[in-house]
């Protein structure tokens, strides 16, 4: 949910530290600060409530050392303030200690640590990783092996770095539950707990797993466990480019990230669709056809945008392969002891592999014996790692919090997993063929979506100071209204609800009026008739109405309509999805919202 940076090797640590925690900022933008220290022992600290910005314009220029840590903070206990920022120091300002996570003892501790003479500065759990480490560093011991003691008293999740001035030739970092990643640079290196803060300065990454830890000197590291035994971790290639992460002239990342739509479409496709049979190359499953018969229902887990994404790709396995399918948010999954069943396929979806609520539901599933397949975008994550297979999206970076490249391409490679469930089942090559034609034609379609983004900011901007909007869409447009409420609210702060259209005569129609417009996706296919009668009783209570359909309705059925290309029922959710995204990302900029990084939110969370 936080930010975290750190290096160790020959140059001033400060400048990688700043610029690092700009890139990280989309994972927590309430206070940030900077921890060095050197050769000169010591070490030096600023920190500051508010953005990496204001945290850079407060470092001064003789802040620099050779070992250095950073962080970027969301907060969880405590406000945002100078005080509550990390890192956090104990009494003899030795230690510094950088976290994301929550210590769920921390109040145990401190009260211990309290009546041990430790004098508290914060109201954050973090700061009893300061003073506990510290305690355990007696004369003689090493920083890795205080780290360990006093995490064994930890009960929570983490990822830390741990600075000593007393022991500047390494830094000590540590996960359970909270990524962090080791790059390995020329007689340098670095942490973080993102890939996006290292690739402009190495492509050589190792992933930590949970209850492990590192200590990183400068020409290189070593891994272990809770108990000192030595574990061996292979670096990893990471394939992104520095230029991903940069906003390539567009007024925000979201902008961007929704424009690159066709070419993250045509990443997630490539190689994967089999025209001859008429089917889709998955062998990431590892999961031969006879397993694949064996199974009789799927469920899907994510949470927030991937919720919604497993909602349209259950619809779409159960159209393509008729086997049962149900998304479920990943969240509650473990809270109701779930029943776990030898022939139901689990699928987790993720954009950054890290999402803890729902890594923790897959290794609940995992414990009990289940099959777990990972729809992810981050090569290398936990989910990634902990899963049996699945399907990398190859979408690239996204930066903004709100998903939309990733929304797309998790719902095209539900599509492939649908299509490769229904041809080894039922599914004609005929039909097979229709959607393999379908799925190539989408990067294009989506092209002609994002040509109507100056109209859809017209509209956006007369609507956008509506105190609310309702969405609404029937059986495979429904997921497309959910979608389209979250982008709404999370960017731009108007209230929105999403309700399936068959459901407002059930209580909603109460809520309409002028003052509440409705947003209503009306695809062309056997429910358009049924729709448009919705349509008409909204119309008939002086609703004001904007049509997202393949067809433009009676001008006294929609106020507005924008029309969107027609691609095969099954597919049509996913370019009808398009136009929302602009609508919200435009009203949000008609408000002057902050859209990359909306109020409260972070993009990859990592804490229940």
């Amino acid at each position: 949910m936080c930010g975290i940076v750190a290096y160790i090797g020959p140059k001033d640590a400060t400048p990688f530290l700043l610029e690092g925690l700009a890139r990280l900022e989309y994972r927590g933008y309430d206070s940030a600060g900077v921890a060095v220290t050197g050769r000169g022992g010591g070490i030096k600290l600023r920190k500051v409530k508010g953005r990496v910005a204001d945290l850079a314009a407060d470092v001064p220029a003789r802040f620099k050392g050779t070992t250095g840590i950073g962080h970027t903070r969301w907060a969880t206990h405590g406000v945002p303030s100078d005080a509550n920022a990390h890192p956090h120091l104990d009494n003899a300002e030795r230690v510094a200690v950088v976290h994301n996570g929550i210590i769920e003892n921390a109040d145990e501790l401190r009260a211990k640590l309290t009546a041990d003479g430790a004098v508290f500065r914060s109201e954050t759990d973090t700061e009893v990783l300061s003073h506990l480490i510290a305690a355990h560093l007696t004369e003689g011991v090493e920083l890795e092996d205080a780290v360990r003691a006093a995490l064994g008293r930890v009960v929570g999740t983490y990822g830390i770095a741990v600075l000593d001035a007393e022991q500047p030739d390494r830094i000590v970092v540590a996960r359970n539950g909270s990524p962090i990643v080791l790059g390995i640079g020329e007689k340098e290196m670095f942490a973080a707990s993102d890939v996006s803060a290292l690739v402009r300065y190495t492509r050589q990454v190792v992933h930590l797993e949970d209850g492990e830890l590192a200590t990183v000197r400068a020409d290189g590291f070593r891994t272990f466990t809770a108990d000192a035994r030595t574990t061996h971790r292979q670096p990893s290639t990471v394939d992104w480019e520095i230029d991903s992460f940069d906003t390539a002239g567009y007024e925000h990342y979201l902008l961007k990230e929704i424009h690159e739509q066709p070419g993250s479409v045509e990443r997630t496709l490539s190689g994967r669709l089999d025209e001859r049979f008429a089917t889709a190359h998955l062998g990431g499953l590892n999961l031969d056809a006879r397993e694949l018969r064996e199974i009789r229902r799927v469920k899907i887990l994510g949470c927030g945008s991937a919720y919604y994404a497993g909602e349209m790709g259950a619809q779409l396995i159960e159209e393509l392969s008729r086997i049962p399918a149900h998304s479920e948010p990943a969240s509650e999954f473990r809270y109701r002891n779930p029943v776990i069943e030898a022939d139901t396929l689990y699928v987790a979806v993720s954009q950054s592999g890290e999402t803890y609520d729902t890594l923790a539901a897959v290794q609940e599933i995992k414990r009990k014996g289940g099959r777990v397949l990972g729809v992810v975008n981050t090569v290398g994550s936990a989910i990634a790692r902990e899963c049996d297979g699945g399907i990398y999206l190859h979408a690239g970076p996204e930066v903004s919090v709100a998903s939309t490249k990733a929304f797309t391409s998790t719902v095209v490679a539900f599509a492939l997993l649908a299509l490769h469930f229904g041809r080894i089942h039922d599914l004609s090559p005929a039909d097979g063929r229709r959607i393999v034609s379908a799925l190539q034609a989408l990067p294009d379609q989506i092209r002609e979506v994002l040509d109507q983004s100056e109209a859809i900011a017209e509209l956006a901007a007369e609507y956008a100071e509506s105190a609310g909007m309702m969405f609404i869409g029937r059986v495979r447009a429904y997921p497309v209204a959910r979608e389209g409420a979250q982008k709404l609210k999370e960017i731009s702060y108007v209230h929105a609800e999403a309700y399936p259209a068959s459901e407002l005569k059930h209580g909603p129609l109460a809520l309409i009026s002028p003052e509440l417009p409705t947003v209503a996706v009306v695809p062309d296919d056997e429910l358009l008739d049924k729709n448009l009668t919705t349509l008409g009783e909204i119309k008939a209570r002086s609703g004001r109405v904007i049509a997202v359909a393949h067809r433009r309705p009676e001008e006294k059925l929609a106020d507005h309509c924008i029309v969107v290309p027609k691609s095969e029922p099954e597919l049509d959710p996913l370019l009808l999805n398009i136009p929302l995204q602009l609508l919200a990302y435009h009203a949000a900029v008609a408000l002057g919202r902050d859209v990359d990084k909306p109020r409260n939110l972070a993009k990859s969370v990592t804490v229940e």
